[in-house]
């Protein structure tokens, strides 16, 4: 899978390789990084990798939670019509969710955008939508703070991580994305990464079997053990009191 994603996205081996770690654990990651340095296009080679459904939403401060549901207009027959949102669009096919400049979106949408990551569904319409395969991915605007809204530490601790994408400091690495034509267009780009190289529909499944056969050494519980003390006593990280896995 790093090896399909990698044949569109050059100079950031750490970060693929912590994408892939999220992925096979099926958790939503919160990625950071300036404007311009290849985010949407490393997430849309990672959902051709994957297969299934690609969902992108800009985050505003004029955005309401329905908009991810829903959205109304006026049809050419003059009448009031209802379409699915970019989470409903594709029902159960949906695996990758990018929600850019999350941080200019209100809190009532973060609200929603946690339940969906948290439970993997929604309700609108008197009814339940699921996305067992949903996956979300976040960014921030970093350099505007007007009309913004930090993400909470509550909210934060609904992703499995954060991870840093810089522009690549390797000057043989600059030249080629400068000078190579391939860089140039970035659909023809996505469409040379292999499709369902590991196909969405199979990601719980494989996370589970990984789950299993995992063996926690001695060592490791008594790091894990620790690790649990120190969140209790959150003024040695730090933080705010959190209460996750049976701890506060």
């Amino acid at each position: 899978m790093e090896t399909a994603i990698k044949s569109a996205i050059v100079g950031q081996e750490r970060a693929i390789h912590l994408l892939t770690i999220a992925i096979f654990s099926r958790g939503h990651v919160l990625l950071e990084g300036d404007v311009g340095v290849g985010k949407t296009t490393l997430l849309r080679a990672v959902a051709r990798s994957l297969g299934g459904a690609y969902e992108r939403v800009e985050g505003s401060v004029d955005m309401m939670p329905t908009d991810l549901i829903y959205h109304t207009y006026i049809s050419e027959d003059g009448k009031p019509k209802v379409d699915p949102g970019p989470l409903l669009m594709h029902g159960k096919s949906l695996s990758t969710f990018f929600f850019n400049e999350i941080n200019r979106a209100r809190p009532q949408v973060h609200s929603l955008m946690l339940r969906a990551m948290a439970e993997r569904s929604v309700t609108a319409f008197n009814k339940e939508y699921r996305f067992p395969h949903l996956q979300v991915f976040a960014d921030r605007n970093r350099i505007e703070k007007e009309e913004t809204f930090e993400i909470s530490s509550a909210a934060k601790d609904r992703f499995l991580m954060e991870i840093s994408i810089e522009t690549p400091k390797d000057n043989l690495i600059q030249k080629e994305l400068i000078f190579n034509n391939k860089f140039y267009d970035v659909d023809s780009l996505i469409q040379n990464v292999p499709s369902a190289v590991v196909p969405y529909s199979e990601l719980n499944d494989i996370a589970q079997n990984i789950q299993e056969s995992v063996k926690e050494s001695e060592p490791m519980k008594d790091y894990a053990i620790r690790l649990w003390a120190a969140l209790r006593t959150p003024k040695i990280l730090d933080l705010k009191r959190n209460r996750r896995f049976g701890c506060e």
